[in-house]
């Protein structure tokens, strides 16, 4: 069984954002080598997430303004979390949306289904972040 990993780095310039990454983890599937196995994508910032869903901006705007309510930023006061930092309704937000995603390896491709796409998301953005890819198989 063999082994690959590659870090992608994201700078989203404002708060919040809706990034597909698809197109970087097929590029790391390919290089891996790997035909069959199992592929591993997260977040490595706790207010960042890493998730699969259609690439349709009504959807991404639907997620913004659903994040929004379930967990408004303003007025910061709310939060216990914020004090050095302002970003407690990231937190909140990367829960909601998971830090991972696992995907199936077949014949070299990402076996996704109907309409599938891996999206990072920015909930507490203007600096560098990483994501992890990680895959594993023959």
């Amino acid at each position: 069984m063999k082994s690959y990993h590659k870090e992608l780095w994201f700078e989203i310039p404002s708060r919040r954002g809706f990034v597909n990454i698809t197109p970087e983890v097929e590029a790391a599937l390919a290089e891996s080598g790997i035909q069959e196995g199992l592929l591993l994508c997260n977040a490595m910032h706790i207010t960042a997430s890493v998730f699969i869903n259609d690439d349709e901006a009504g959807l991404h705007h639907d997620y913004e303004v659903w994040l929004e309510k379930l967990a408004p930023h303003a007025p910061t006061s709310r939060y216990r979390h914020n004090g050095y930092e302002d970003n407690a309704d990231a937190h909140l937000k990367r829960q909601v949306m998971g830090r991972e995603v696992v995907v199936a390896v077949t014949n070299g491709k990402l076996h996704f289904g109907t309409w599938e796409q891996i999206f990072y998301g920015e909930f507490d953005g203007r600096r560098r972040k990483r994501v992890l890819v990680k895959i594993i198989g023959d």
